[in-house]
């Protein structure tokens, strides 16, 4: 019983590690799942631009989705979508 207990923690261990340097095959587990998320392809559909500490707890993430903006607050009691930017708005540095 606890040779099986062992041999379970270990491969759990050992998947979590895996999954940290990005997997058994090129590109990784980790970084599949990850493509998938950002659309597959070179360009990111999702991308956090810009990240603001206000405070120990709070952060303001400037978030690109499909081409728009979005500001986000997160870190308080509940996190808060500020709004949506226009376009082109944040482009340049």
């Amino acid at each position: 019983m606890a040779f099986a207990a062992l041999a379970v923690v270990l491969g759990l261990i050992w998947l979590a590690q895996l999954l940290a340097r990005g997997g058994v095959a090129r590109g990784g587990l980790a970084r599949g799942v990850q493509a998938r998320l950002l659309g597959g392809t070179g360009d990111a559909r999702l991308a956090v631009a810009r990240t603001l500490a206000l405070d120990p707890r709070r952060r303001l993430h400037l978030v690109r989705c499909e081409g728009r903006q979005v500001l986000l607050l997160t870190g308080g009691a509940q996190d808060i979508v500020v709004g949506w930017l226009p376009p082109g708005a944040g482009d340049a540095p």
